[in-house]
């Protein structure tokens, strides 16, 4: 039986910083919503009662894999048909994130944010491999290279999971890129500064990572091993989970478009402090849309998929299998699939 791990309480007040106000560029150009087919997906839900399958990943033996919010894992066969309900793999005991295939073995690396970084086998066996002891928080979006090193995002040193808007109304570079070595069991600091970093993938010779960060909607490139940072490409709306495709682009899941109004709040750090301290229902919310996009390694936005109607929102994750991509949703209670062609 895996016991929850005890959650973090947040700090109270938020640290806010005054920042010049920014504006959401609009959804025109390559960007303008003439593909709108995320507002006609397929969905294969949770068991009832279950939500939140904030990552999705296809595992070699063709079982489509998710988390919920209780700590569970679970999977659909990738040919299931839509309303198949899924089986259970494992329970983590926290709250699973990203999940990552290890390619030297099968097994999945899953970031948790109340536990760290676990691996997960197929037979459904757990074990951490970093824990919650600094220097790891709130372990988010991992990538796997070849000879088994794990880099992923610690989104935040301050807010847990729980609090993710309160580190976004503070918008402080509270979070870093680690590295964790199978060899040495080791976890080291890749680069830190970061406004909230998310998504993450290997480019394909492993000589840099491509990084989203959320709070400054930015896809940014880190070098390898050096940690320098390029940023990319301002994007309109926030980023969440990156995943590869393995030709040298990349699946960026966009849970909303930007908030005019929160970024009208980033000169006045006392009016985000009490913001904060409001009720989650009275503060800006992300807008029910569902979006994603197709970058290059340079950042260079290829296509775009809408759901202006918001069908299926709040998208966090996003992976291409095939001809078909597979979604993932922070709120939902199902995950998604959607053909390409």
């Amino acid at each position: 039986m895996v016991v929850p791990r005890q959650r973090p309480r947040p700090p109270r007040l938020i640290r806010p910083v005054r920042e010049p106000a920014t504006v959401p560029p609009p959804l025109t150009g390559v960007w303008a919503a003439t593909d709108r087919r995320l507002d006609a997906v397929e969905l294969l839900p949770l068991p009832p009662g279950a939500h939140g399958p904030e990552d999705v990943l296809v595992d070699p033996d063709g079982r489509v894999v998710s988390g919920d919010e209780d700590g569970r894992l679970w999977w659909w066969p990738a040919d299931a048909t839509a309303g198949t309900t899924p089986r259970l793999l494992a329970e983590t005991g926290g709250r699973p994130l990203g999940i990552e295939l290890d390619p030297r073995d099968g097994s999945l690396v899953v970031c948790d944010a109340y536990r760290g970084l676990l691996r997960v086998t197929p037979d459904g066996a757990v074990r951490e491999l970093t824990g919650t002891a600094p220097p790891v928080h709130l372990a988010d979006n991992a990538t796997v290279a070849r000879d088994g090193t794990v880099y992923f995002t610690d989104s935040s040193d301050r807010y847990p999971l729980s609090h993710w808007k309160h580190d976004l109304l503070e918008h402080r570079p509270n979070g870093r890129v680690l590295a964790y070595d199978p060899r040495s069991g080791r976890t080291e600091v890749v680069t830190d500064g970061l406004y909230f970093p998310n998504g993450i993938a290997l480019n394909p010779d492993e000589s840099a990572l491509m990084l989203a960060e959320t709070s400054t909607h930015r896809l940014v490139r880190v070098a390898l091993p050096d940690g320098a940072v390029t940023v990319l490409t301002d994007l309109p709306a926030y980023p969440d989970n990156l995943t590869a495709v393995g030709d040298g682009t990349y699946w960026i899941a966009l849970p909303s478009p930007r908030l005019p109004v929160v970024e009208r709040l980033l000169p006045h750090p006392r009016l985000r402090q009490l913001v904060a301290l409001l009720p989650d229902a009275v503060r800006p919310q992300p807008q029910k849309y569902g979006l994603v996009a197709l970058v290059d390694g340079e950042g260079t936005v290829l296509r775009t998929l809408h759901g202006p109607d918001g069908a299926y929102w709040m998208i966090t994750g996003v992976r291409q299998h095939g001809d078909r991509l597979w979604l993932g949703s922070l709120i939902g209670t199902a995950i998604a699939r959607v053909d390409l062609t």
